[in-house]
This record gives structure tokens, sequence and C-alpha cells, in this order.
């Protein structure tokens, strides 16, 4: 059962988020229902609520946004329907059927695409809906509003007379002005309307001979306004006709809500449904303004907050276009409780701030703003003592008022609990208090619970170095610019730099020396190696990220050298290769070469061709025979490896090209070095590295242990 009191959603300005929550609201009931939101109770609540809240803002970018939600509220109507012989008015039919027909349209749509809004369809699958209700308003009343002429037969048959009568009223009217007229009774304006009836701007002087009903007269008394004697009999009916229609709408009225009665449940629901889609349309365009996502949640007790910032500074210092810094921070079953240490103004407080702000965020089914590998779990209670806690109606200081906190604490605190506790032991006499601060922390310690406080307190700092669980974290500060940088170190206390703050904002310096000679040199000196010892760990900081960045390096590198060796090595097994079958041709040269000098003296033909033929079948003795697709096969990879040889070639010869071309523009090569035999030399452009046995006219003979080759000098450059 999760339990977050009202107090700590104050100190974290929980309202101010929900404020700015319910401004994208669309309807009013939506803006009430966001501005009451908590965080859930039940713990297995929650994820699928973000879930949903994450599927909504999918939906704005997507090809299947979620149809428009908007609605009029049907309060008054529900309330109506609770009062037995009542009747709803046309135009709370109409809101009736707008609440109708989109919770129908939504529903639809969820169905249609559950593939996408799997969470969200999965909600909407509760909802009990039936097109009843919209179906039986819209065959009474039409979309403007009037009730339709065949929302009954009397109604139809009432209407078409209605219509008769409205004709019969003109025509007669017509007759009698058109008479009157030309007998000149009538005034300039001829006609007007009294009471929505057609009357005769009769002249004073001829009232008498124009037969009908007097309905008024002008203000001088100089015209005379009757309706005429033949309209007057149609207009008496039109009346009575006026009257049963207005029965009878009554009458269709009531008929109707008599039929949405029974209904009253499921109307509500549908409205209820609604305000729950604009809440989270609502969290959804928030997420989207503040950069929310939806971290990783693990049942393990950890908080790993990585690039996190607090979201009404994110959005103010959007307005004012300045940079917010983001913070990272992790609390684990063996690291869980850190006590941050730092200069003031140093955002130790906005750090404790945001931890509680989005753990509670999270926990109401708000996507908070960090880097989606953030990892975070629910607690079942978040206890915060945070700000000026001096209460003027309970006549309480602000250290009796923190003592009251902490007694609250130590009832609450157990494993599950997250405590954020700001400027831990202040209020009371640094000593005193700050032992007593000592005395908590390690009773919330023994608890195993969760927690961050900020301190300026030395032994606090010294307590959460010396406990296995705790550690210390620090705001960086930097001692020259005497500017924070709002980045939080965890591993290390920071130092207060009380009087290089101080000296930064005007104090003279005299002044600071004097206090400095007041307090006891322990006291300074620990804290100028605290200072110092952040300095370090900073320089330490760099030269291991430096040490990395060398150390990547050299790994690619040695990666490249293992490949060019392997290469290297392959190259060399071909040469060798290519040096036996040569070595082997120049022995059969030789031995052709003796055969064809001992023809030359003798002449004996026979002789030269017996050694021949000897010769040739020693050799193919050597040869291994090869089946036929064997030699196909080899035939087609010679070729293969042919066509691979002349791409490579190709490349490089436009790499030698390019490197030519270069080499021209590049400037005059370094004097050389004059090579003798025994030098270690390589190619110029080669890597292989082998040692002189000859020098002979410009042209060494280089040994490489395997093979020796002839290159010209100009081609070698010493190792």
């Amino acid at each position: 059962m999760v339990r977050i009191d009202k107090k700590t959603l104050e100190d974290l300005e929980f309202s101010s988020v929900l404020q700015q929550v319910s401004d994208f609201c669309i309807t009013e009931p939506g803006t009430e229902k966001s501005l009451s939101i908590v965080p859930f109770k039940d713990a297995e609540l929650i994820a699928p609520e973000l879930h949903r809240v994450k599927e909504f803002t999918a939906s704005f970018e997507g090809d299947n946004p979620i149809p428009n939600h908007g609605f009029e509220p049907v309060f008054k109507e529900l309330q109506l329907l609770d009062i037995e012989n009542s009747a709803l008015e046309v135009s709370g039919f109409r809101r009736i059927l707008s609440v109708s027909e989109t919770t129908g349209t939504l529903l639809k749509f969820f169905k249609k695409f559950e593939e996408f809004y799997v969470h969200l369809n999965g909600l909407s699958e509760a909802i009990d809906y039936t097109s009843a209700i919209s179906e039986e308003i819209k065959k009474k009343i039409d979309r403007y509003g009037e009730v339709r002429d065949d929302a009954s037969t009397e109604l139809a048959t009432i209407r078409k007379r209605l219509n008769a009568v409205k004709g019969q009223i003109n025509s007669s009217f017509n007759k009698a002005l058109t008479r009157y007229a030309q007998a000149e009774y009538l005034d300039e304006i001829r006609e007007s309307v009294v009471d929505n009836r057609r009357v005769l701007a009769v002249k004073a002087m001829h009232r008498r001979k124009v037969n009908g009903a007097v309905l008024g007269n002008s203000k001088t008394g100089s015209i005379v306004y009757i309706e005429p004697q033949d309209t007057l009999e149609f207009a008496n009916e039109l009346s009575n006709l006026v009257y049963e229609e207005q029965e009878e709408v009554k009458r269709i009225l009531k008929e109707l809500t008599e039929f949405c009665r029974p209904h009253k449940l499921l109307l509500k629901s549908y409205q209820e449904y609604l305000i729950y889609i604009d809440v989270l349309y609502a969290k959804a365009k928030y997420a989207i303004a503040i950069n929310g996502v939806l971290p990783l949640l693990t049942s393990e007790k950890r908080i790993f907050l990585n690039k996190a910032y607090h979201p009404l500074l994110l959005i103010s210092n959007k307005k004012r276009k300045e940079k917010t810094f983001p913070q990272t921070i992790e609390l684990l079953p063996k690291k869980r409780i850190v006590v941050i240490s730092g200069p003031n103004a140093g955002g130790k407080s906005i750090t404790l701030k945001t931890v509680g702000l989005l753990q509670v965020m999270l926990q109401s089914g708000m996507l908070i703003p960090c880097d989606a590998q953030s990892e975070l779990c629910f607690f079942d209670k978040v206890l915060t003592d945070i700000g000026d806690n001096q209460s003027i109606e309970n006549h309480l200081s602000t250290y009796s008022y923190r003592l009251k906190k902490m007694n609250q604490f130590l009832k609450k605190c157990n494993k599950k609990t997250l405590f954020l506790i700001d400027e831990f032991g202040t209020g009371s006499d640094p000593e005193l208090g700050g032992a007593l601060a000592e005395t908590f922390l390690e009773v919330f310690y023994e608890r195993e619970a969760f927690g961050i406080i900020t301190t300026h307190y030395t032994n606090l700092k010294l307590l959460a170095n010396e406990l296995p669980d705790a550690m210390n974290a620090n705001m960086q500060f930097d001692s020259r610019s005497l500017e924070p940088l709002y980045k939080l170190h965890l591993g290390e206390a920071g130092s207060s730099f009380t009087f290089e703050v101080a000296q930064k904002n005007g104090i003279p310096y005299s002044l600071i020396n004097k206090a400095k000679k007041k307090i006891e040199r322990g006291k300074i000196r620990f804290d100028k190696t605290i200072a110092n010892l952040q300095r370090e760990r900073s320089k330490l900081r760099k030269t291991s990220e430096n040490l990395e960045s060398s150390t990547k390096k050299a790994r690619e590198e040695s990666k490249q050298l293992e490949e060019i060796n392997a290469r290297v090595q392959e190259k060399l097994e071909s040469y060798q290769e290519l040096y036996d079958a040569n070595q082997k041709l120049i022995s059969l040269g030789k031995k052709f070469d003796v055969l064809s000098e001992k023809y030359f003296n003798n002449k004996r033909k026979k002789q030269l061709i017996d050694e021949l033929m000897k010769m040739v079948m020693v050799e193919n003795s050597k040869r291994k025979k090869v089946a036929p697709k064997v030699k196909q096969r080899e035939k087609a990879k010679k070729r293969n490896t042919l066509k691979e040889v002349e791409k490579k070639v190709e490349v490089i010869r436009k790499r030698k090209k390019k490197e030519k071309e270069e080499a021209k523009k590049a400037p005059p090569p370094k004097p050389r070095i004059a090579l003798k035999v025994g030098d270690r030399v390589r190619m110029i452009e080669g890597r292989a590295i082998g040692t002189i046995d000859t020098i002979e006219k410009n042209k060494a003979i280089v040994n490489y242990g395997m093979f020796t080759t002839n290159v010209s000098m100009e081609e070698l450059e010493k190792v």
C-alpha cells in the first residue's frame, strides 16, 4: 500500500507540476481532475498507467492519431435523471449525444488499432457501451437541435397543419394589404409586426373603414395597427396549433428522458471515461514539453537516474532561454544512503528535489525527464523535510518542527521508504544538533531505508564514509572562478568553500582572515584538505579519461597491426611458393642446357631424345594425377583469383597514383641516410623488415629470412 502524504507533495512542489499538466486539458472536468492527481495507492496500477501515457505520446507523431475526445459535461443532466418525472431539454440531449458518440468513436478506434494501443484498448474494453442511446436521440432530435417532424405521428400532423395555416395567413393578409392600399387607407410603411403578428399600418382617419382587430398605434397616434379580419381567424387557429406543438414536443422529450433514465450509470461511466482520456492526453502533452520518457521499471530496490532534469526548472529555463544542468545519481541496496555536501547555491537542494519529484511523478503515472536507460522502483512511502519549516500556527521554531518531523520519520521509516532531508541537523547548536542528526541517520541506516540528505556537518560526512552501505557525494565547485558547476559527483565529500564564497561576494579579506583565526586550525585544515582532494580528484578524472582514450586508440592500432601482419604472412607464403616453383624451373633449365650442350658437341639425336624422355618421365612421376573435375575447379579458382588480383591491383594503382600526386604537392623529402651491408631496412612503401647482404651497382640483396630479393637502393630506407 503506497502512502505519500500531502506535506511531501507540498515540499516537492508537486502542485506546480499538476498546474502545468492541467493547462493541456481541453475540458473543464479534465482540468479539475488533473489538479487532483495523487500518487497511486496500489503499486500494480502504476505501470499500466505509465504505458497508457506512453502510447498517447506516440500517437501524436504516428500515422493513426487518437480521435478528438472533447465533450460538454452532462453533470446537470445526470442530476435531473435522478429526479423522478423530470424531463431534459433539447440542449441536454445534444450534450448526452456528444458524450455517447465520442465514447463510441474512441472505443472503436482503440479496438481497430489495438496492436498499437494495447494498454489504452485494455482500459477501453472495460467500458460497457451501447449505441441505443445515441440512436434513440437521433431519431427524435436533428443535428440542428430541433425536435424532428417525424418524432411522432401527432407532431407530424400538427406541423403539417401549421404550415398550411401560415400559408393561409400570408395569403389573406396580402389580399387585405392590396385592397386597402389601393383605397389609400394605409400609411407609407404599409405594414408592421406587433406581438409577432403581421398588421396593417392604417391611417388614423380611416381606422373605422378597415375590418379587424386593433393591436396598437404609433407614438404620435397618426397610425393604427390593425390585423385584418380574415387573417385574425387563421391567427387564432395558428395559436392553438403552436400550443399543441409545444405540448407534443414536451411529451416527446419526456418520453426520451424516460428512455435515458435507466442508462444513467452508463452515461456517467462514459463521461468519467472521457475525463480520464483528457487527463491522459494532458499527461502525454506535458511529457512532450519536458522530454519525458518511461524509464526501466524494476522490482529490485534501486534508483538510477541518468541525466535527470527538474521539470519545473527545465520549463522555467526554457522560457528564459537558459541552460538546465542534468544530474546523474544512483542508489543501490549496497549504496542506499547518499550524503551530499558542498557550497551553498551549488545545486544540492535541486538535486534532492529532482529525485523526490521524479519519484512522485512516476508513482502518479507521469513520464519523467531523464535518459530512457534510467531505472526506478516504487516506494511505499516518500518522506521529506525540505525548506524553512518554521511553524507560526503551532508556535514551533524551525528546530522544534524538524525534531517533530524526525519523530514521524522514526515511526514510518522502513526498507520500503525513500527519505529526503535538506540541511540535515541544522537549527540548533552545530555540535549537539550534528550529534543528534548522526544518531537519526544511524537509525535510518539500520532500518535499510533509501535516502538522500544534504548537509554541511563534518560528522555526517565522516559517518557516511564509515558506513558500508552509505556514501558521500558533492556538488562540484570551481575553486578558481568560485562558480558552482551544478554537477553531482558520487564517492567523496565536498568542501563548503565558506571563505571562498564569502570572498567572491565582496566580504573584505581582512574580515575573512579574522574569522579564520577565530576557529580551530584543524577545522580549516580539514576543510582545505577536502577542497584539495576535490581538485586532485578532478585532475585524476581527466587523466583517467585521457588514458582510457589512449588505451582505446592503442587497441585499435594493435588490431590494425595484427591484420597487416596476417596479410604480410600470407604474402610471404605466396612468395615462398613462387620462389620454390622458380627454383624448380631453373633446375630444369640447367638440365636442359646440359643436354643441349652435349647434343651440340656430339650431334647424337637419339641419345638426346632418350635423355629428354627420361627427364620428362622423371618430372611426370613427381606430378600427382588430378581428376578432370578437380582440374576444372582449380582453373575456375585460378580465374577467380586472377580477377580478385586484378581488382586489387587496380585499387593499388589508383592509390599509388593518388600518393604520387600528393607527393608532388608535399614538401621535399628529408636527406637520405647512406645504407651499408648489415643495415636493417624496409621498402619505402612496405612494412616487411630485412637485412642487406650485399650491395652492387646501386642494388642491394635484402635477406627477409625465408627468401632474398634484389632491390634498388632508392627504394629502401633504414629502420
